[in-house]
């Protein structure tokens, strides 16, 4: 029970210990917000790419590329935005809230700290698989995002720009240099791969501080209820209803612990800023990320303990 406790315990820790780091920066005043915004984008525009190629390049393929466990993936998220969108619409009327509430049911932060909990809990030997998980679940949650925001905000839900915009991400790009570099067996040079390797390296350090910096809270009181539910649907209801399911169609060991990574992580940052962008509750979806945040140290932690102490991984 102890050895279980603190696998669990060495899983969780590094990824707020980083994100404690990030609110030391902000309130020190390191950094002010508009140099946020752009170290921000920077580790998305560059570290991502980098890393994703880094690890598909390296990857095996025949381990990395498990169809069962991506075909997994996609369904649960799919019918996750699926059945809350119906419980959604029953008990909430205000369409601006609809599209957020949605979004944190389905969409966590599973780049920033779904990939390091598996790394923290196998080390950096078993990432292939949840990185190559990214090119089917970061799409995925992209596309149901602009779908769902539009719809409640009676906008057009225009297909052929946002599988551009999808495309043009640079995790994806990155995957797909990766794959393609892969393919034809390309040999890079020890001088060029050594700093690809480092930037790979310091990409999950780097953007958990920039999301520990990046927290900002802000009023609950207008919308306690849907904040509540927001925040149980991602961390609780969500986890235990796709995980239970996942057990009992036989995932074990890394596959598990990818789909805590995808269904158990916290609400993504970036689901605020499209609710910003597309008219939407911003607030509520900026208060889904920071609580679901710092609750998420306990309950990821809960799962991995509990699934751990039945030996399925």
């Amino acid at each position: 029970m102890l050895s279980n406790f603190f696998v669990a315990l060495g899983g969780v820790v590094p990824l707020f210990c980083l994100m404690a780091v990030g609110v030391f920066v902000k309130r020190s005043r390191l950094l002010a917000e508009d140099e946020l915004r752009h170290v921000n984008r920077m580790v998305f525009r560059v570290f991502f790419f980098f890393m994703m190629f880094y690890n598909i390049y390296i990857s095996d393929p025949g381990t990395a590329f498990q169809p069962l466990l991506m075909l997994f993936g996609v369904g649960g998220v799919l019918l996750t935005a699926l059945v809350f969108t119906g419980i959604v619409c029953r008990i909430e009327p205000d369409n601006a809230r609809r599209g957020p509430m949605i979004q944190a049911a389905f969409r966590g932060n599973y780049v920033l700290m779904g990939i390091p909990l598996v790394s923290n809990i196998f080390g950096d030997g078993a990432i292939a698989i949840p990185t190559m998980m990214i090119a089917a679940i970061v799409p995925l949650y992209n596309v149901l995002g602009v779908l769902v925001l539009e719809t409640f905000r009676g906008g057009r839900f225009d297909l052929l720009p946002i599988l551009r915009s999808v495309l043009m991400n640079p995790m994806i790009l990155g995957a797909i240099a990766g794959a393609l570099c892969r393919l034809v067996e390309l040999p890079i040079p020890a001088p060029v791969l050594k700093p690809v390797a480092q930037i790979a390296a310091a990409t999950t350090p780097i953007a958990l501080i920039i999301l520990g910096a990046s927290f900002h809270g802000g009023s609950y009181h207008a919308h306690l209820r849907q904040l509540i539910f927001s925040v149980a649907s991602r961390l609780i209801i969500v986890p235990a209803i796709v995980l239970s399911l996942a057990i009992v169609l036989g995932f074990r060991g890394v596959e598990l612990v990818t789909l805590i990574a995808v269904f158990a992580t916290p609400c993504a940052v970036a689901g605020f800023a499209m609710a910003q962008q597309m008219q939407a509750d911003a607030e509520l979806a900026g208060n889904s990320v920071v609580y679901s945040s710092a609750l998420s140290c306990f309950t990821i932690f809960g799962w991995v303990f509990l699934l751990k102490t039945l030996e399925l991984f």
